[in-house]
């Protein structure tokens, strides 16, 4: 309309020159402003419909933005449930210096300036360093391995309440993590240079670290490979089951010789308990609550 009535000001206000008033009078004249007119009026009807699509594309894509917004979190939620879970890194804790690698389970590190030697939970390898015992099958390789991951390098450590703060030789017990979060005692399972051990009481990660195990031996790595060790002796390497035995004479107490790992049930371990002596002479640590029944974990 806006432009209609300049139109209609161009006429009356004489901004062109006049015209001959007997043209007004001539058919097609009146045709032709009628055409201009109807130009005119389409014109405003497309740019009010042009300017309509717009606005409900607009729309459109502001709602589509809210919806995928919207559906985002659960989106996020379900990629979260369908990740696989991560073993425990300690990512967090401390890092302390590795001043020397013992064998496979047992190393030295450097804890605010002084020296401490750690005994590895949950795993046991091929005896190497014992004057006591020959050097054991895959017992230097165990130790060159773990001599591979730690030596010069820096980890840390975590412990666990399960299994106290030291051992008989006070040695710290502890769980060890590389610095990019490698679990080093799952590693050593995992990978056959070490077995799981449990030396009284389940631990954190004793579940974890039996199933390692049997990984390992299904898959053959390491000390467990075809021809790697005889298999007849590889009891050497795991503690030897001891069968409730007829004489109870033959059973050694005088020294801390067994362990809960030694016995097949809990009725074998109470029986070597009893023989020497039970809670007043438990020389070989299978009470650990001090209720006179040993070994609880076992069948």
């Amino acid at each position: 309309m806006d432009k209609i009535s300049e139109l209609a000001k161009l006429f009356y206000d004489y901004k062109i020159p006049k015209l001959n008033s007997k043209i007004f009078r001539k058919w097609w004249f009146w045709v032709i402003i009628i055409f201009i007119f109807l130009g005119i009026v389409n014109a405003n009807s497309f740019t009010k419909t042009d300017n309509g699509n717009n606005l409900k594309s607009s729309q459109q894509v502001e709602k589509k933005s809210e919806v995928a917004v919207n559906n985002q979190p659960q989106v996020e939620e379900k990629q979260a449930l369908s990740e696989p879970k991560v073993s425990p890194s300690n990512t967090g804790a401390e890092l302390y210096q590795v001043v020397k690698v013992v064998d496979g389970d047992t190393i030295s590190v450097n804890m605010d300036g002084k020296t401490e030697t750690l005994r590895l939970i949950g795993i046991n390898t091929p005896e190497t360093v014992d004057p006591r015992k020959p050097v054991e099958c895959f017992g230097k390789e165990a130790s060159d391995k773990a001599k591979q991951l730690l030596t010069g390098k820096k980890v840390r450590l975590g412990n666990d309440a399960t299994q106290g703060e030291r051992d008989k030789y006070q040695r710290l017990l502890r769980y060890v993590w590389l610095e990019d979060g490698t679990f080093f005692n799952k590693l050593m399972i995992g990978e056959g240079y070490a077995y799981e051990y449990t030396y009284n009481t389940p631990y954190k990660y004793q579940e974890e670290f039996k199933q390692a195990e049997v990984d390992a031996r299904t898959t053959k790595k390491g000390l467990w490979a075809d021809n790697v060790c005889d298999q007849t002796k590889i009891q050497t390497l795991t503690p030897a089951i001891i069968n409730q035995p007829a004489d109870t004479s033959k059973i050694n107490c005088s020294s801390n010789t067994y362990n809960c790992t030694n016995f097949k049930t809990q009725k074998e371990a109470q029986q070597v308990f009893d023989s020497c002596g039970g809670v007043k002479n438990d020389i070989h640590k299978l009470d650990s609550d001090k209720d006179g029944i040993v070994c609880e974990s076992l069948p």
